[in-house]
C-alpha cells in the first residue's frame, strides 16, 4: 500500500478487457458453474444498467452496485440449497428486480436479459423455486432502502471561501451528492479514524503543496510522460473500470457461485461504506483543492509554500467536490484490499478506460499508479490519498468480517 513519503515500484504487462457496453453473454456453461457465470453476467448487466444507461457518478453508483450485489449475495446463499439451477434463477431474479427498482427505464434491457438467462435454466420446480427466491432478497433489500437519506434536501453545503476552505460557490450548483455523507450504511461497520488534512501553516502541508504544484499542472516540466499518461488514464470512473476487469478475470478463472457472489458483495459495500464516510468527510472538513491553495499561496501564513509565477490548473478536471479524503481512494483501496485478501496480492487485473489498456500483475501495483495518479493529475494533496487510502483499507477489513 502506498504510505507518506514512500515510494513503490509499479509493473505491468498485456491482457485483454471487453467493454461494459457488450449486451450480457453467458457462453454456455456447464451445468455446475452455470450460476455463477450467471452470477458475474449479472454483474455486467448492473454495470451497464448503473454507470451507462443509468448515467451515475462513481459514489452513487457504488452504493447501487451494493445494494444489488447483497441482494444477489443472499439470493445465492439460498438458492445454492436447491441446486444449481434454483441458484442461477435465483441470482438472476434478485439482479434483475433490484436494478429494476433504482433504473425502471432500463426496464427493457432487464427484461430481455433475464430471459436470456432463464433460457439456460430448464423449467421446473427448481426454476420456480430460485425466481421466488430471488424476488424475496430482492425486495427485502429494496425494503431496508426505504426512507435511507438518499437525495435529501436538508443536507446542502454552505462553506464560505476563507484560506483552507473549499467554498460552496467553487462550482455552479455547489456540491456534489451533499447527502452521501448522511446516508444510512449498507453494512454495520464503524468509521475508520483519519487524522484530518495537515494545517496549512505546517511543513508537512508546505511539502505536499509544492509536490502537486510541482506536478500536477496542466503545463508542467517534472512530470515524466508516463506520470501523465497515468494521471489520465485514472482521471475516469475507477468503479466501472475495476467491475469490468474483475469481470473479466473471473469469466477466465471460475470460483464457484458463493465464492463470486461473496466477492462482489464485499467489494460493493466495502466501496459504498468507504465512499459513505468520505462524503461525510469532504462535507464537513471541506479542504480546499490544490488550485485554490495554489492561487492563495502568497496570503496562506506558511513560508514553505510557493506561489506559482503563472496561472495554475490542473492537469485533470477537478470534480465538484473538496478535496478531503480522496474519492478516488475510496474506490480504489476498499476494492484492491479485498481481492488481494480474497485471491492475493500478485492478482494480475486489466484496465480499460476512456479507450486506453493498462494492466497490472499485482493489486499493489494498481494501487500506485491509482493513488499518485490523483496528485499527477493536480487533484489532491498526498495526505488525503494516504487517508484516503488508510480509510478504504481498514474498512475493507471490516466488511470481510461483518459479509460471509
Amino acid at each position: 500500500m502506498p504510505t507518506r513519503r514512500t515510494v513503490l515500484t509499479a509493473t505491468a504487462s498485456v491482457l485483454l478487457l471487453q467493454a461494459v457496453e457488450a449486451p450480457m453473454s453467458v457462453a454456455a456453461p456447464t451445468a455446475g458453474s452455470l450460476a455463477a457465470a450467471v452470477a458475474v453476467g449479472w454483474q455486467r448487466t448492473a454495470a451497464r444498467t448503473i454507470f451507462v444507461e443509468g448515467g451515475s457518478a462513481p459514489p452513487l453508483g457504488g452504493l447501487y452496485l451494493s445494494f444489488t450485489s447483497l441482494a444477489v449475495h443472499e439470493a445465492a446463499l439460498q438458492g445454492q440449497r436447491h441446486g444449481t439451477h434454483a441458484a442461477a434463477a435465483a441470482v438472476a431474479r434478485a439482479a434483475h428486480d433490484v436494478l429494476l427498482e433504482y433504473f425502471p427505464l432500463s426496464r427493457s434491457a432487464l427484461d430481455a436479459d433475464l430471459v436470456t438467462t432463464l433460457a439456460m435454466v430448464p423449467d421446473g420446480v427448481k426454476k420456480d423455486t430460485g425466481l421466488g427466491i430471488g424476488a424475496a432478497a430482492a425486495a427485502a433489500m429494496i425494503a431496508s432502502r426505504v426512507g435511507d437519506g438518499r437525495n435529501d434536501p436538508q443536507y446542502v453545503y454552505t462553506r464560505t471561501a476563507a484560506l483552507g476552505v473549499w467554498p460552496a460557490a467553487a462550482v455552479p450548483g455547489g456540491m456534489v451528492l451533499p447527502w452521501l455523507g448522511f446516508v444510512d450504511p449498507v453494512v454495520d461497520v464503524p468509521p475508520v479514524d483519519v487524522a484530518g488534512p495537515d494545517p496549512i501553516t505546517s511543513s508537512a502541508y508546505a511539502t505536499d503543496f509544492e509536490e502537486v504544484r510541482m506536478l500536477g499542472a496542466t503545463a508542467v516540466t517534472d512530470r515524466t510522460a508516463e506520470q501523465t499518461a497515468v494521471a489520465r488514464f485514472f482521471g475516469g470512473n475507477p468503479v466501472l473500470t475495476y467491475r469490468n476487469a474483475l469481470c473479466d478475470l473471473l469469466a477466465g478463472e471460475p470460483l464457484g457461485l458463493v465464492p463470486t457472489t461473496r466477492l462482489f458483495a464485499r467489494i460493493d459495500a466495502a466501496v459504498a461504506s468507504s465512499f459513505i464516510q468520505t462524503w461525510r468527510l469532504k462535507y464537513e472538513v471541506g479542504f480546499w483543492r490544490p488550485f485554490q491553495a495554489i492561487a492563495a499561496a502568497a496570503a496562506d501564513g506558511n513560508p514553505g509554500t510557493n506561489p506559482h509565477p503563472v496561472a495554475w490548473a490542473s492537469l485533470v478536471p477537478t470534480p465538484n467536490y473538496s478535496e478531503y479524503s480522496s474519492g478516488h481512494a475510496a474506490a480504489t483501496s476498499p476494492f484492491a484490499e479485498v481481492l488481494r485478501q480474497t485471491l492475493g496480492d500478485d492478482t494480475a487485473l486489466v484496465l480499460s478506460s476512456g479507450g486506453v489498456t493498462r494492466s497490472y500483475d499485482t493489486l499493489s501495483a494498481l494501487e500506485f499508479d491509482a493513488f499518485n495518479a490523483r496528485i499527477w493529475g493536480g487533484l489532491h494533496f498526498r495526505r488525503a490519498m494516504e487517508d484516503g487510502y488508510h480509510l478504504g483499507h481498514t474498512t475493507a477489513g471490516r466488511v470481510m468480517t461483518a459479509v460471509r
